[in-house]
């Protein structure tokens, strides 16, 4: 297990150094300029002079290499500079701001895994049936709708008509101090809608693998012996057939973070997805990178992840192969 996680770190280096010059290389391209988003509305009567002495101090016309190569050597000493959209040392934008993102992408991951795979065993007992089908065909349809489709289906549902829950926001409009009690409210929404957007791939996998087992010859034979159908289905077919999902985890890492990011600007949730938005709108290159960087270790933790997850539940998964 060592040896495997000591690879995918070496493994991790060059990857990251890859994905940030990639950041820097589009963001150079793009047509935005980083001296007018940052002078803002101020730009507008500024003197060529102050808006030369703003680049020279941005660093504005630097090659990008030059620019990636600066603010890699001080994000290795821990500084990632400053924000120049939101005006603020990068690593207090996301750290106040990436535990609310996580909380989110906690939660809903955790229900869509429990309910995936309620749903797929009840599907997986009698393939071809009714309830098959009708799981099937719910999982087929979620799959082509976007999040934030189903974000608003779910505000103008639940907060608007039913005015059963918040429509957005981290608390309520009238408190100042963020309670437990209140955030937990505010995250019944977003989660549930996060989870909805996620579950037809478990689901699915969940049905394919417990179904497949349930023919295997030792699940047939478990049966010859008179076990009951709740054993034969739990203790062994569930076993065997939740082995592909566990490869699912770290492959659902890159769509969760998309979903998150769609459905924190619905529900104006306070996490990570204005700040990318913003940086992404303002070239803000050093917040860029960092969003980057993080992201691409979310995907790579969440790959090594499943892959220590199938070699525990497998012992004929060796580490070191």
């Amino acid at each position: 297990m060592a040896r495997l996680v000591g690879r995918r770190v070496l493994f991790a280096v060059p990857v990251l150094f890859c994905v940030t010059f990639g950041v820097f290389a589009i963001a150079a391209a793009s047509p935005f300029d980083p001296v007018k988003a940052y002078a803002g509305t101020a730009g507008l009567t500024a003197s060529q002079e102050n808006l030369d002495q703003l680049r020279a101090n941005l660093g504005a016309d630097d090659p990008f290499a030059v620019r990636w190569w600066n603010w890699l050597t001080s994000a290795l000493t821990g500084d990632l500079g400053d924000s120049t959209s939101l005006r603020q040392p990068v690593a207090q934008v996301i750290a106040e701001r990436v535990g609310w993102s996580a909380l989110l992408c906690a939660v809903a991951f955790a229900l869509a895994v429990l309910v995936g795979i309620v749903l797929g065993v009840l599907a997986a007992r009698r393939r071809g049936g009714l309830l098959d089908r009708a799981i099937t065909f719910v999982c087929y349809t979620l799959e082509a709708a976007p999040p934030f489709w189903l974000g608003l289906l779910a505000v103008w549902l639940f907060a608007l008509k039913l005015d059963a829950l918040p429509a957005g926001g981290l608390t309520d409009t009238s408190s100042e101090v963020a309670t437990v009690g209140q955030v937990t409210h505010h995250l019944i929404l977003p989660a549930a809608v996060l989870a909805v957007s996620q579950l037809p791939w478990f689901v699915l996998y969940v049905r394919q693998g417990v179904g497949d087992a349930l023919e295997e010859d030792p699940v047939r034979g478990a049966r010859a012996r008179g076990l009951s159908e709740r054993t034969v289905l739990l203790g062994h077919a569930l076993r065997s057939g939740l082995l592909p999902v566990l490869t699912l985890i770290g492959s659902r890492v890159p769509e969760l973070i998309t979903g998150a990011l769609l459905i924190e600007t619905v529900f104006s949730w306070p996490g990570i997805a204005a700040a990318t938005v913003e940086a992404a709108t303002s070239v803000d290159f050093p917040l860029l990178a960092a969003l980057t960087v993080f992201a691409t270790l979310a995907v790579l933790a969440g790959n090594l992840l499943s892959d220590l997850l199938y070699g525990l539940a497998d012992p004929r998964v060796g580490f070191d192969g």
